[in-house]
């Protein structure tokens, strides 16, 4: 028999082994493949101005990483669960070089069998998902896909270099193990020691209150210490998810164990007892699975949060869809626009309201959480009264008052600090101003800059009698505002806009308009939410079958367990019931604690979002546990199949 008999019969042996990590890794080459298809594809390059092929470049990077961990933790199961076949090999004679070259080219047929069915299956859905990705980005006119042989030749040389890895890996396995270790490889376990009394009571109770410190202070870290709360509260709750796994646990089930003075009776013999042999050498893996699942359920929510709130955000910023102001050489072309508005047939709202911008040459005391703190902002005042003939809901506040619309200043001060004072210094005049609230919507425009408060028009004109001249940074702005009626009428007005005769000296760079922000935003967050919702996946059916060939690995060292337990008359009814309680643990934990680490995570990050982020999270939360529950049923019928050829 040739060694590549050996290795066809090796294949046929365990298929049935591998069918799961087959398609994990074929599903990782189609979308790579996918990635640098619309990567290095014109039309798609054209149509985005080259940002989406970096971003597809980048995206393409993060699946190569995600997969390859994936491929060498799945490997270094493979191998330790057919470490008995290696030294078999060895002991009938056959040298280390041909063991280690059959394993090689077994994992060279098995990678390249992916590889050309995964390339082969990207091209043929190629156009379906660039048909949803210009679904999401918003754009309705008809767009070709070129056929592209550099993506062929990058996703094959990215998987050569994961195969030459993995063949690494095994050449490392072969030639470092002893055949004493390799056949006793799947005998390894841990013998659980009596933990000490409060020590472990201590870091177990520790575990527990680092995962609650890191949920209280998510909900309070917007304050001076922002980057250092976000370090605090990742470093806490990883520390503490990792203790939970590695001490507390451990200890409950002791604890258990101990009440109930070792009689554990079958089911918990079948589930508890084999967890805390395998609880130590668990511990990492399911914190690391638990940790950065909560992570990507966190990403595919704010992704998902990001673009449903698009339109919400971009108006956020462009109240208005376009202005025109006295200051930047503008002064007739509202007039202009608003015949040629007329002469395409687009109904609109035309008004204008006044405006006092310091340009940033005030002397202004703002209350900020870190205490009072002296700054020179550009701060703009408009007329209440104006803003609400513009169309604005807005109120009109007392005389010696104003209303701040500040995104950032809504952000970062407190609630309870408003009414708050503002101390405006100008001509060595100190001008006192009660806020009496932070929004964080714009009354206009933010393309012209500053923060804005609104004031009434008594208010309006006593600031402006004290704002003497140009000379000291102080402009009184006249801003025509446009509101287009028709919804369907805004792109046709937008294209109007655009025109370069309405620049004034607008810098290109800087001339924006409600239409084309919101275009540009739900272009990016379509993008993003494409990019993050296939690599949460890929990551999500990555662990779940690492969960899954980890089991696998058990049940095949349990195997003898089941046969003597068969012999003495307890059906695979009785055994399977320990079983279920055991991937209830296995499955049900990570999940559980991950779902609950992503609550508290996007809670914390939800003030980056203009909408609510309770469906998308849920959204989110459901596939996560519709994915693992798929693989709890398979890790169960691959137990139940086990136990029922025990016999």
């Amino acid at each position: 028999m040739t060694l590549f008999d050996l290795v066809i019969r090796s294949m046929r042996k365990n298929i049935k082994h591998y069918y799961l990590y087959f398609f994990a890794l074929i599903f990782s080459v189609v979308l790579y493949f996918v990635f640098a298809t619309l990567q290095h594809d014109q039309s798609v390059s054209d149509r985005s101005g080259g940002s989406m092929g970096a971003a597809f470049q980048v995206a393409g990077i993060l699946l190569i990483v995600i997969a390859g961990i994936f491929v060498v933790y799945a490997n270094a199961i493979f191998l330790k669960r057919r470490s008995r076949e290696i030294g078999l090999y060895q002991l009938i004679g056959l040298p280390k070089r041909k063991v280690a070259r059959l394993f090689i080219i077994e994992n060279v047929l098995l990678s390249a069998g992916a590889l050309v069915v995964g390339i082969g299956a990207g091209m043929l859905v190629s156009r379906l998902f660039l048909l949803l990705l210009m679904k999401l980005v918003g754009h309705e006119g008809f767009i070709t896909l070129s056929f592209s042989l550099v993506a062929v030749v990058q996703t094959i040389v990215v998987f050569i270099a994961v195969i030459a890895l993995t063949s690494m890996q095994m050449l490392f396995t072969v030639y470092r193990s002893s055949l004493l270790g390799l056949f006793n490889a799947d005998k390894k376990g841990e013998q659980p020691k009596k933990p000490k009394t409060f020590v472990s009571a201590a870091l177990a109770l520790l575990g527990i209150g680092l995962i609650g410190f890191g949920y209280w202070l998510s909900g309070d870290m917007m304050n001076e210490w922002l980057l250092f709360n976000m370090l605090v509260v990742l470093t806490s709750t990883i520390f503490g998810t990792f203790l939970v796994f590695r001490v507390t646990i451990n200890w409950l089930f002791y604890q258990i164990r101990s009440r109930k003075q070792g009689h554990l009776g079958l089911e918990n013999s079948l589930s508890l007892a084999p967890l805390m042999h395998r609880m130590k050498g668990n511990a990492n893996s399911l914190t690391v699975i638990t940790v950065l699942s909560a992570m990507t359920l966190t990403m595919l929510a704010g992704a998902y949060s990001l673009y449903y709130s698009s339109e919400k955000a971009s108006r956020v910023s462009m109240p208005f869809d376009f202005t025109f102001t006295n200051y930047l050489n503008e002064e007739g072309l509202s007039d202009e626009f608003a015949v040629e508005l007329k002469a395409a047939g687009i109904d609109f709202k035309r008004a204008s309201v006044e405006a006092l911008d310091s340009g940033g040459f005030l002397d202004v005391s703002i209350p900020y959480w870190s205490g009072e703190r002296n700054v020179r902002p550009s701060v703009s005042f408009y007329v209440a009264e104006q803003l609400r003939e513009a169309g604005k809901d807005v109120e009109i506040p007392v005389k010696g008052s104003a209303v701040s619309y500040d995104l950032n200043l809504f952000l970062e001060a407190k609630p309870d600090e408003f009414p708050a004072t503002l101390t405006i210094t100008v001509n060595d005049i100190e001008l006192p101003m009660q806020v009496v609230a932070v929004e964080k919507d714009g009354v206009m425009n933010r393309n012209l800059g500053g923060s804005q408060m609104v004031v009434s028009k008594e208010t309006f004109d006593e600031l402006q009698g004290h704002f003497v001249t140009e000379e000291d940074g102080v402009w009184t702005l006249v801003i025509e505002t446009f509101q287009v009626l028709d919804d369907d009428q805004r792109a046709k007005a937008s294209a109007i806009f655009m025109q370069d005769k309405y620049a004034g000296d607008v810098p290109a760079e800087y001339r924006m308009d409600y239409h084309t922000l919101n275009q540009n935003a739900i272009q990016t967050n379509g993008l993003l939410i494409f990019i993050a919702g296939f690599l949460g996946l890929v990551f999500l059916i990555s662990t779940g079958s690492i969960l899954y060939f980890k089991q696998m690995t058990e049940a095949e060292q349990e195997k003898q367990s089941y046969a003597t337990l068969r012999q003495l008359g307890f059906t695979a009814k009785d055994i399977m019931r320990g079983i279920i309680r055991k991937q209830v643990f296995v499955f049900g934990l990570p999940l559980a604690i991950g779902l609950l680490h992503s609550v508290f995570a996007t809670k914390a990050a939800s003030f980056l979002f203009m909408s609510d982020v309770i469906v998308p999270a849920s959204i989110a939360m459901g596939l996560y546990a519709l994915i693992y529950l798929v693989f709890a049923f398979l890790t169960v019928g691959y137990y139940r199949k086990t136990v029922k050829a025990a016999l």
